[in-house]
Formats: C-alpha cells, sequence, structure tokens
C-alpha cells in the first residue's frame, strides 16, 4: 500500500501529529498544560476526576509503563496482528507507533508524582487499550476499525476516543453496524476533524458520521487553528489542538499540534460528565458538552467550532442544560434508513400506474397531393411494420382512383 502524508498507510490517515522532540522537566511539562485552567477542566475536579469511567483508545497502542499512566490502563486487545494481545504494544513505524500513548495521556494521564507529568482531563478514568494498524496487519483499517468499536463497546467502554479519519466523507458499510451497535449500547463516539497541516482540507469520516461528537481544533488563544484543524458542519465543539504535551513511550514527552490531541481532551470531558451524572444517557451526555459550550464563531453552530469551545466546569456543573430525546450530533440509524437503502435499491423505472385503455386507431384523413405519413398513435399502438404495410395500401387505392378519373374523362354539371 501507499504511504499517505500523515502516519497511516493506506486510505486511513490518522489525524496528523506534527511532532517536535520537547526534552523538558516534569514540572515544565505540567506548567505547559494552559487548557487544564482556561477550559475550566481543574474547576471541574472540585466535582469529579471521572472516576468509573472508561475510555477506549482505538489508536496504535498504549504503553502502560509510562509514568503517566501506570495504573490508569486495563487489558484491551489488538486487531492488527502485530502487536500483545493486551493492545499495550504500540505499533506502527516508530515516529508514528507513539501515537495512541499521547494520546491515552492527554485523556486520563495521572502524572508522574506530586505536581508533575502529564495530567489527563480525567485522571481518575481508565484507558481501554485497542491497538489497530493502519495500512498493515492481515485485514484492511476499515475492518480492523469496525471491530475495535464493537469490542470496545462489549468490552464496556463508555466513551471510544478516535483520533483517526479516513480522509473521505464516506465510510464503509461495516462502520454502519459497529457504530451503530455503539451508540445503541449507550457509548459516546468522540473523533477528531482532521487537519489541514496533514492534507485534510475537509472533515472526514468517522467525524461525518451522524451521532459522533467531531471535535475541531483552536490554538492557544482559542482561535480557529489554521493548520491544525479541518472545517466542516458536522463538527460539534472546538478544544485545544496547538502546543499540547503528551506522554510518549518510554517514559519521554513531546510537544505536538493537531485534533489528534484536542479528541481526547474532549473524550475525558464525556468522562467527567458520565461520572458527574451517571444516570445520563449518551444523547445527554454529549447534549451538556455541546450546549455548555462557549460561542466562539457566529451565533449557534459554524462549521469552524462547531457549537464552540468547550467549558469542562460548565458541561459537568450547569443545573440548567435542558434534557433531550435524540443525540444533538445526529440519528446514525434514520441516516442508514434513508441512504443506504436508497444506495442498496435498484434505481425504479417510470412510475406506472393504470389508466383507461388507448382508444380504437382511426385513419387519419388523406391529402391525394400531400405526403401520407403513420400517426403518433399507430406507430406507438400497432408498430412500423404494419404502418409501411398500410402506407402501401394507400398509395395503391390513391393511383386505381386516378386511372378510373382519367379513364371516365371531366363530367357535365347541370
Amino acid at each position: 500500500m501507499r504511504r499517505t502524508r500523515g502516519f497511516v498507510a493506506g486510505v486511513l490517515v490518522v489525524a496528523s501529529v506534527a511532532l517536535m522532540a520537547a526534552p523538558a522537566h516534569a514540572d515544565t511539562v505540567r506548567d505547559s498544560e494552559y487548557w487544564l485552567d482556561s477550559y475550566g477542566i481543574r474547576a471541574a475536579w472540585n466535582t469529579t476526576k471521572g472516576a468509573g469511567v472508561t475510555i477506549a483508545v482505538i489508536d496504535t497502542g498504549v504503553d502502560a509503563s509510562v509514568p503517566e499512566l501506570q495504573g490508569a490502563v486495563i487489558s484491551g486487545t489488538d486487531f492488527s496482528g502485530l502487536g500483545s494481545p493486551d493492545g499495550q504494544t504500540p505499533v506502527g513505524p516508530p515516529d508514528e507507533s507513539g501515537h495512541g500513548t499521547m494520546v491515552a495521556s492527554l485523556a486520563a494521564g495521572r502524572g508522574s508524582g506530586g505536581d508533575n507529568g502529564v495530567i489527563g482531563v480525567a485522571p481518575a478514568a481508565t484507558i481501554l487499550p485497542i491497538s489497530i494498524g493502519f495500512g498493515e496487519g492481515s485485514t484492511t483499517s476499515d475492518d480492523q476499525i469496525a471491530a475495535a468499536v464493537r469490542y470496545a463497546t462489549d468490552a464496556g467502554a463508555d466513551v471510544i476516543n478516535m483520533s483517526l479519519t479516513r480522509n473521505t466523507l464516506e465510510w464503509p458499510t461495516s462502520w454502519d453496524d459497529a457504530f451503530l451497535y455503539a451508540m445503541e449500547h449507550d457509548v459516546v463516539i468522540v473523533a477528531a476533524a482532521g487537519n489541514r497541516g496533514s492534507g485534510t482540507t475537509q472533515v472526514g469520516a468517522p467525524a461525518t458520521m451522524p451521532g459522533v461528537l467531531t471535535v475541531a481544533g483552536v490554538d492557544a488563544n482559542g482561535q480557529a487553528s489554521f493548520d491544525a484543524s479541518s472545517q466542516g458542519i458536522t463538527i460539534g465543539v472546538a478544544a485545544p489542538s496547538e502546543g499540547l504535551v503528551g506522554a510518549t513511550p518510554g517514559g519521554g514527552h513531546v510537544i505536538w499540534n493537531g485534533t489528534s490531541g484536542a479528541t481526547p481532551l474532549v473524550a475525558g470531558i464525556v468522562a467527567l460528565v458520565r461520572a458527574a451524572h451517571p444516570g445520563l444517557d449518551a444523547a445527554n451526555v454529549i447534549q451538556r458538552i455541546v450546549a455548555t459550550a462557549r460561542d466562539a464563531g457566529t451565533p449557534g453552530t459554524d462549521p469552524i467550532y462547531g457549537f464552540g469551545l468547550v467549558d469542562a466546569a460548565a458541561a459537568v456543573n450547569s443545573a440548567t442544560v435542558p434534557a433531550v430525546t435524540e443525540n444533538p450530533m445526529g440519528s446514525l440509524a434514520e441516516w442508514i434508513k434513508l441512504y443506504r437503502r436508497a444506495a442498496s435499491t435498484p434505481t425504479p423505472g417510470p412510475t406506472r400506474t393504470a389508466t383507461p385503455e388507448p382508444p380504437p386507431i382511426t385513419a387519419a384523413p388523406v391529402n391525394p397531393l400531400g405526403t401520407v405519413l403513420p400517426t403518433v398513435n399507430l406507430l406507438r399502438n400497432v408498430g412500423i411494420p404494419f404502418g409501411l404495410l398500410l402506407l402501401v395500401g394507400v398509395a395503391a387505392g390513391l393511383l386505381i382512383t386516378r386511372v378510373v378519373r382519367a379513364f371516365r374523362g371531366p363530367r357535365e354539371t347541370g
């Protein structure tokens, strides 16, 4: 398979990672997490830190041995055929395999002691690692992802983080069943919008799928990130995607840009809401997040910020969020019913309804001096061969009439 820009080969491209080594001391790492205060995360911790909630990370695997993730990662699985059975062995090229670990640290990192190291948005939540091979392994990335979503659901995930994009608006039918299965089992799916800097100029699946909470990216000032965020009408909320610090396999740290990092920040907020409001279904968990977002673009929703910038404290603590009966991000079930049925049903011919029988065919008046042609009704109801035969008969009759008249000669009148 061809290698595409980004860190995934083939048709699937993970929401871009713009990495650069950051040889930082632990306290510098924690100080770099500007989003903890700016987006109400520390304030939300006064209510909950996400205990009891499981976040599935469908990615390149998660290294559970890094200091920030010790005790946070449970046994998962591998669908690539390249990793370990528990999903805790990073897979893929060396410069890409750390992606899942970085994502997990932003969602539920627990720091490395005291106020040091990366701390995630939901530091008391649990990470369920599911490793897949993008463009590698015995099955396609599409099939691995469908299987991973089903596995996460059956394994008890409350949230599924998908820091990846297919780079197309469309998705395979196998995703219909898998994602619908997750949604019907009350799982919140959070997906990255993708990155302009990696060639994703428009939001791609799974971020285009109804019911998925899609995350766009902004810079440290809350302004839309041109290089680190794609745009589209399916965006739900926006979160920081620039200057992010994450933990890497082996215990290192990096500074990176991309909606790959913005997505676990929102997945972490989902975990906080689920922990604070265990009675809410997935639709109302998403409702609390989008309804409390701070409007950043045009009034209402827009293709750059969605409903606005996430606010963890408001999402967790607001007492004025109205309940909903449907997912604010749409219904995948209704989409499937409407569009897949149309795609799988042969295009029907013209609609046929009962009509009266056609009237009997009558001969058109004959003009001996003109050209005799079959009538429209004649061609439609009888056919051309019979019409031509009739023409021959008419012509013969005219010829006989003229011969008789010529033989009789003119008559007097009187």
